[in-house]
């Protein structure tokens, strides 16, 4: 089984990416840390104890990684689309059990690396070219070490998910792909010409909707 564990807010400058959420939700996510594999780096905002709202970013400050960044963002497209403005990117499942979710999930991205950020090391499905499934409209897996989920350790600034909309071409071969694994009333599927997402996110202040 799958769950919902985190949404990906993408951006060519970390703080372009936490200012674009910060205007979207009226909350500033705070600062997260340094993928050293990846050259990357993030700020979380807590969604529940066991998922979050991920701001990405690469890092300035870190040598070039010896491999394609995570979600696409060496893409030249990713590039150029994250110069107009920061965006929803893809989406996250986690499993207690990476290789057989990978094993039995069709279109799921192969194979499972290992990535850390400070501490913190989990596993994640990330193809060699960095590349996302369906564009990214197909969930990367992750695996996080037993224990407490990260989210749980974080700040609860009063956030929540309340719905997620995943729009694409081929949504229905996503929904099909992933019926069996992921059972998610928040998670919705719609067809549409152009890939997008939609995220509803209770705050402080009310429902706030975030693309």
């Amino acid at each position: 089984m799958l769950n919902l564990d985190h949404i990906t807010v993408a951006a060519n400058d970390l703080a372009e990416g936490v200012a674009y959420v910060e205007q979207a939700l009226g909350i500033a996510p705070p600062a997260g840390g340094a993928h050293p594999l990846m050259g990357t780096h993030n700020h979380l905002l807590r969604l529940s104890e066991t998922s979050l709202l991920e701001v990405i970013a690469p890092d300035p400050q870190a040598p070039t990684p010896k491999r394609p960044r995570w979600f696409a963002l060496d893409d030249p497209q990713t590039h150029a689309a994250l110069a107009v403005s920061p965006r929803l990117m893809t989406w996250v499942v986690n499993t207690s059990d990476i290789e057989s979710a990978l094993a039995d999930i069709p279109r799921a991205a192969r194979p499972a690396i290992t990535v850390t950020r400070g501490h913190l090391e989990w596993l994640i499905s990330v193809p060699p070219d960095g590349s996302m499934p369906f564009g990214g409209a197909f969930p990367t897996v992750i695996q996080w070490p037993e224990g407490p989920h990260p989210a749980s350790r974080m700040s609860d600034l009063g956030c929540a998910l309340a719905a997620f909309e995943i729009r694409h071409p081929a949504a229905d071969t996503i929904r099909t792909s992933l019926a069996r694994f992921l059972d998610d009333p928040r998670v919705r599927f719609s067809h549409a010409r152009e890939p997008s997402f939609r995220a509803v996110i209770r705050t402080p202040s009310g429902e706030r909707e975030l693309v």
